[in-house]
């Protein structure tokens, strides 16, 4: 861990990652102050979340938190990257799909036409804004070039990606966390890489996320809603592929996909399970992952914590294809350090003693000093 901390390392670090600084603190900042607006324009225009049914939620709950998400990063993109195609194209693709979602917020959509409407966003975003996976990269230099492949392969992995933070965002606070995660290690894999402009998009994209959280964290103040959610995903889809696909898309995608691994296995596995039992892949329910865990007894709060310390732990292992090594140890810890937050929540709300009579003289009397 030494090395870790030396000089050289600091110096490379604060190089290639200072960059993306400034936009993650501006989507904050202005994340945080869009909110209130979302929350009063959710309530004018009756787009709040009503409980019952699969909603856990007590209380109505405003639902245009993707709104303000999208403030967030614009802004910061807008402020501090150069306004070229790859900038724009994120920008506006990412804010077409969360206008057109608030429809699906605030009336409900058929499962056709969403499904329509994400196609011709991914469509848009590879045909217009040239957000392409043209190549895959192998070990020991071979190249497979994709040739009339592109668009579709390309098309496929940005539905995908929508539908993956949507799939995810069904406990508080767990889309926001689980891709601000994805966003810094976007930014750690494009910094290694030298491009600077994916890390300012990554740096935005966890900036608007982290703003969010603070009101979106376990109890929800606000949702994101299916708008924010396929900001999200559109966002970090696209993030994902330009600029750091044309290295080496192979390994390019390795740590996004990594990241993702524990939200992509459980939405391939709810398409599975739906069609399975001849229901449409769109019709809910509350077997996802995320429900699962809180039906195993973990709160909203605690499966937060699991799902952070898993993408963090599985992104760190994408990122030792970009020379990151010594970051999956920081990783370990940290995880180390949720996994234990989540084991201390149980005993404690589950009321569980440890028999040690020598701990208890040794601390004394409860309110004793």
């Amino acid at each position: 861990m030494t090395d870790f901390f030396s000089g050289a390392a600091l110096d490379n670090l604060t190089q290639h990652l200072l960059p993306g600084l400034w936009p993650f603190l501006v989507a904050l900042f202005a994340c945080v102050i869009a909110v209130p607006g979302a929350v009063y324009l959710s309530r004018r225009f009756g787009v709040v979340a009503q409980p019952g049914g699969r909603h856990a939620h007590k209380l109505p709950t405003p639902e245009l938190g993707g709104l303000a998400l999208w403030a967030g990063f614009a802004l910061a993109t807008l402020i501090f990257l150069p306004k070229d195609l790859t900038s724009l194209g994120v920008i506006v693709v990412s804010g077409l799909a969360m206008g057109l979602l608030i429809i699906d917020d605030k009336r409900g959509m058929l499962p056709i036409v969403k499904l329509a409407v994400q196609i011709g966003l991914a469509v848009l975003a590879v045909l217009a804004f040239g957000a392409q996976i043209k190549f895959f990269s192998l070990p020991g230099g071979h190249v497979i070039q994709l040739g009339l492949l592109v668009v579709p392969v390309s098309v496929f992995w940005l539905v995908g990606m929508q539908n993956t933070v949507n799939f995810l965002d069904g406990a508080d606070g767990l889309a926001a966390g689980v891709v601000a995660i994805v966003a810094l290690i976007l930014m750690l894999a494009a910094g290694q890489l030298r491009q600077i402009e994916i890390v300012q998009l990554s740096g935005a994209l966890a900036g608007c996320c982290a703003g969010f959280l603070l009101f979106n964290f376990p109890p929800a103040r606000i949702f994101m809603g299916d708008s924010g959610a396929h900001f999200l995903g559109m966002a970090v889809g696209m993030i994902s592929i330009l600029g750091i696909a044309k290295v080496a898309v192979a390994f390019a995608l390795a740590a996004p996909v990594l990241a993702l691994a524990l939200p992509i296995a459980d939405t391939g596995w709810a398409i599975l399970r739906r069609r399975l039992r001849g229901q449409s892949v769109s019709v809910g329910d509350r077997l996802h992952l995320h429900h699962r865990l809180q039906s195993f007894g973990l709160d909203a709060r605690q499966t937060c914590f699991v799902f952070y310390a898993a993408t963090a732990l599985l992104g760190g292992l994408g990122l030792t294809l970009f020379g990151h090594g010594r970051i999956l140890a920081v990783v370990l810890v940290a995880s180390a350090v949720l996994a234990s937050t989540v084991v201390a929540d149980i005993l404690q709300h589950g009321g569980w003693r440890l028999p040690a009579p020598w701990l208890a003289r040794l601390l004394g009397d409860a309110g004793s000093r």
